[in-house]
């Protein structure tokens, strides 16, 4: 399993990380590995908002549908439309080309209560 050092992560299988005052968001290896080959995802509008732990979208692979549970509230500032045409770069670069969503957070110290690497790679293997 791998991960990005730089992020921080979810139980739910979701990763963010800082870029400038934005947090940019995807789906951890472990997930999209568990997922098999991804084939769909749904993702919301430029503009909504979000509360921490809300679905924000669904990744669909050929074994299983996943909702999305966004890691910090804010606003949708960009998605990664890149995935409407080839949603697979959720399985070839989870942590690269294959990012969801990019938020603008409300309430940065929500950062704080995400899992390090080292505490969600506990989880991910039970």
């Amino acid at each position: 399993m791998k991960l990005d050092t730089n992020a921080k992560y979810q139980e739910s299988h979701e990763w963010a990380r800082q870029e400038g005052d934005l947090i940019v968001c995807g789906i951890t290896d472990h997930a999209q590995d568990s997922l098999s080959d991804v084939v769909y995802v749904e993702l919301p509008e430029v503009g909504s908002s979000f509360e921490r732990g809300q679905i924000f979208g669904v990744v669909e692979s050929v074994k299983a549908a996943s909702d999305l549970y966004i890691p910090m509230s804010g606003e949708i500032v960009e998605i990664n439309s890149a995935l409407v045409d080839t949603p697979e770069l959720v399985n070839s670069d989870p942590f690269g080309d294959g990012w969801m969503i990019k938020i603008k957070p409300s309430n940065p110290g929500e950062w704080d209560s995400l899992l390090s690497g080292e505490d969600y790679e506990k989880i991910a293997a039970e």
